[in-house]
C-alpha cells in the first residue's frame, strides 16, 4: 500500500466518515458530494464534457439526459454507459467526471453517464427505469450492444448488474460489465457488513439501512430490480469486478463473482488489500486509482479486440 493511500484512508476516517455518518439531508449530502468532487477529483487535461441527452425509438420512451465525457482520440462506433455510485441519493455525472475522463483517455472510448433520478424523491425502480432508457437510447444512435461496455460502482454498479439481468434475458448482452465495488444486495446478507464496520475508511456501516429505507420504496429487499446478486445472468458477457478488501461491500462483490460463474461468465476479480470504497475515484491522487482504472481500460481494450479486432472505428 502506498504512503499516499495510507494518508487518504486517513483523512477519510477523520473527515468524511464522520460526515457521512451524520448528515440526513440527502439535499446537503448532495451538495456535499459536489462541493468534493469540484475541489478535490481530478480530471486529465483536455477532457471534454459536453451535456446531452438520449431517447429511446419506442414511442412514448423517456429522454435521458446525462454528460457525453471524452479525453483524447475516441473509437467512434464503440461507448461506455457508465451508472455513477452514491447510494442512489446523492451524485451525478458531474461528480464523476475526473475520473470518467481518465477512463476515457485510457480505454480510448466516449462515455455517457446518465444523470438518472434520485432518492427519495424518487424510489426505486426509476434508477433502473432510467438506466434501461438509457441503453435504448444508446441504442437508438446506432451504437449496437457488443459494442457497448456497462459499468458503474456502488449503487451505479447495482444499476448497471441489474440492467445487466435484464439485457441478458433479452439476448442483448453488452461487449463487457463493469463493476467497481458494485452494491447489489440491499438485503444486507453479506458478512462484510458487520467484519469490516471498523476497517472501513470512507462507508458507516450504521447508515446502511437509512439509505436502502430511503431507496427501496415498497418493493421487497431481495427484489431483483434492487438486488441484483438474486438475478439470473443467462448466456452473460465477460465481466470485471474490482473490490477493496477492507470495505464493507466487499462480499457484495464476491457473491456477485461467484453467481454470475454459475452462469458460465468469465470473471476477472480485482482485489486491494486497504483502499476505500471506490478508491479509483481519487485518481491523480493515489497510484492504486490509476492502476485500477488502468487494469479497466485493458479489459475494455482486450475484450472489443476481440470481438471487432480490425475495427478501429
Amino acid at each position: 500500500m502506498s504512503r499516499r493511500l495510507t494518508a487518504l484512508n486517513t483523512l477519510l476516517r477523520l473527515i468524511a466518515r464522520p460526515r457521512l455518518s451524520h448528515v440526513r439531508d440527502p439535499q446537503e449530502a448532495r451538495r456535499d458530494f459536489a462541493r468534493t468532487a469540484r475541489l478535490v477529483f481530478r480530471a486529465p487535461p483536455y477532457s471534454l464534457w459536453l451535456p446531452g441527452a438520449v431517447r429511446g425509438e419506442a414511442e412514448g420512451a423517456p429522454e435521458i439526459p446525462g454528460l457525453w465525457i471524452s479525453c483524447g482520440p475516441v473509437r467512434q462506433r464503440h461507448v461506455i454507459l457508465y451508472l455513477h455510485g452514491g447510494g442512489y441519493t446523492t451524485g451525478s455525472p458531474d461528480t464523476h467526471r475526473g475520473m470518467l475522463a481518465r477512463l476515457s483517455k485510457l480505454s480510448g472510448l466516449r462515455v455517457f453517464a446518465p444523470d438518472y433520478r434520485l432518492a427519495p424523491e424518487h424510489p426505486a425502480p426509476a434508477a433502473l427505469e432510467d438506466a434501461q432508457a438509457a441503453w435504448d437510447g444508446l441504442v437508438a444512435l446506432g451504437y449496437e450492444p457488443e459494442r457497448i461496455v456497462l459499468a458503474g460502482d456502488s449503487a451505479g454498479g447495482g444499476l448497471a448488474f441489474a440492467l445487466l439481468a435484464r439485457l441478458c434475458a433479452a439476448g442483448t448482452p453488452p461487449a463487457l460489465a463493469i463493476g467497481l465495488a458494485p452494491w447489489v444486495d440491499l438485503a444486507g446478507g453479506g458478512a462484510s457488513l458487520a467484519e469490516n464496520a471498523g476497517r472501513d475508511a470512507l462507508l458507516p456501516a450504521a447508515r446502511f439501512e437509512d439509505l436502502v429505507r430511503l431507496y427501496a420504496g415498497t418493493l421487497p429487499r431481495n427484489d431483483v430490480r434492487l438486488s441484483p446478486l438474486y438475478a439470473d445472468f443467462p448466456d452473460p458477457p465477460p465481466v470485471l469486478l474490482q473490490v477493496s478488501e477492507s470495505e464493507i461491500l466487499r462480499d457484495d462483490t464476491l457473491r456477485l463473482e461467484a453467481r454470475l460463474r454459475d452462469f458460465g461468465a468469465e470473471v476477472t476479480l480485482q482485489t486491494w488489500p486497504d483502499a476505500p470504497h471506490v478508491f479509483q475515484i481519487f485518481d491523480g491522487w493515489v497510484p492504486e486509482a490509476r492502476d485500477a482504472l488502468e487494469g479497466a481500460a485493458a479489459e475494455i481494450r482486450r475484450r472489443l479486440a476481440e470481438i471487432a479486432p480490425a475495427d478501429q472505428g
